[in-house]
């Protein structure tokens, strides 16, 4: 039996290059983030709404982009559009495949949370001469958002983890860094634990941000 032996001198070597594919990882995750909540936001309203047509809208959004694999939504933005003459640069194609996929899990999220809040606060609203939004904005949302951060944390960190999809078309992300590394040094295993190192340290980071804003909203 051989031993399993790894060349630590590999991973030092190159650290600093997946560091740099890393940082393009964090500005992905950044950017689809906040794109990403901002959309949820209103797909959550639209299915919270009275209006049905809105409400039907919502609901076919998050059940397009929740039943679909987010592989095959970056590989239809990417490799499908330019057969309709849209042709879009790696990035852009990301952002708009993870905001997309992203924004139907946090927009499910968003509302669940508002429903979860008691009808009395409804009602006590409603009493106050508050219409509906009005009352969603001003008294539900404010409340909700301590029940929100616990799963938003969840989707976050799945989300940082799910753009190592996008070196699937051609992005260089901390994956397709750690890929081109290893196609040259053939040492597959010593990059691949450094690109592993690397997004561990990074869900630490997002893990450790929310929790601190959990517990600020929870005293709050």
């Amino acid at each position: 039996m051989r031993w399993i032996t790894l060349d630590t001198n590999t991973i030092i070597k190159f650290f600093p290059i997946l560091i740099k594919g890393s940082i393009t990882t964090i500005e992905l995750t950044t950017i689809t983030i906040v794109l990403g909540t901002a959309l949820a936001l209103l797909i959550a309203f639209t299915k919270i709404s009275r209006n049905v047509f809105l409400n039907s809208f919502g609901s076919l959004y998050t059940w397009l982009f929740r039943g679909t694999p987010l592989l095959v939504q970056l590989f239809l933005i990417y490799y499908g559009l330019p057969q309709f003459g849209l042709r879009l640069d790696p990035f852009p194609a990301a952002v708009i495949g993870l905001t997309l996929n992203i924004a139907a899990y946090i927009a499910e999220v968003i509302r669940a949370s508002i429903e979860s809040i008691e009808k009395a606060q409804w009602e006590a609203a409603y009493t106050m001469g508050l219409g509906f939004w009005k009352t969603v904005f001003l008294i539900i949302l404010p409340q909700s958002m301590k029940r929100m951060i616990p799963p938003l944390t969840n989707e976050f960190i799945a989300l940082l983890k799910d753009t190592s999809l996008v070196s699937t078309i051609a992005m260089v992300d901390l994956m397709r860094t750690a890929q081109q590394i290893s196609s040259t040094t053939f040492k597959p295993m010593e990059i691949l634990l450094g690109a592993a190192i690397l997004y561990l340290m990074m869900t630490s980071v997002f893990t450790i941000i929310f929790k601190v804003m959990e517990t600020k909203f929870s005293y709050d």
